[in-house]
């Protein structure tokens, strides 16, 4: 019976004018679309580096990663980590590593968050040194005084 509906549906595609915007192989409603199985997703590991700050005792790096486990959204909420996504730290990095949809912007935007919390926001900047990393640097105040 599908078949005859499929069939049936061609003829009158072919029949309608040019101009006309159906598809010659539009989907019936009623036939089964192919379900593709999900497998796992894909997890995406980023670090963030605090090595020159907390050298200096600027800042914890343990603060910081407190203040990700607390902001961090999932779905639109926070504290909602699970096990979708997991903050750790080992010595001064923070390393995260999360399901596929999660944005290694939306890091950095959470980091600067907190530096402008401490009010450190003058003195430090988020950089990225390579695709799956940051690094909380100074900001080069010695090229300013050379330029004069």
């Amino acid at each position: 019976q599908e078949l005859l509906q499929v069939l049936w549906l061609k003829t009158v595609v072919k029949r309608l004018p040019l101009f006309s915007s159906f598809p010659a192989d539009m989907a019936l409603k009623g036939l089964k679309k192919k379900v593709v199985s999900k497998g796992k997703k894909a997890q995406l590991k980023f670090t963030i580096d605090c090595q020159q700050p907390a050298d200096d005792n600027i800042i914890e790096p343990k603060d910081l990663e407190k203040f990700l486990n607390s902001r961090i959204k999932v779905e639109g909420k926070t504290g909602n980590l699970g096990e979708r996504v997991v903050v750790s730290r080992e010595k001064s990095k923070i390393h995260i590593s999360a399901e596929a949809p999660f944005s290694k912007r939306y890091l950095k935007y959470l980091s600067k968050k907190y530096l402008k919390m401490q009010q450190l926001r003058d003195f430090l900047r988020v950089v990225a040194p390579n695709k799956t990393s940051y690094e909380l640097r100074y900001f080069n105040i010695n090229e300013d005084n050379e330029e004069e």
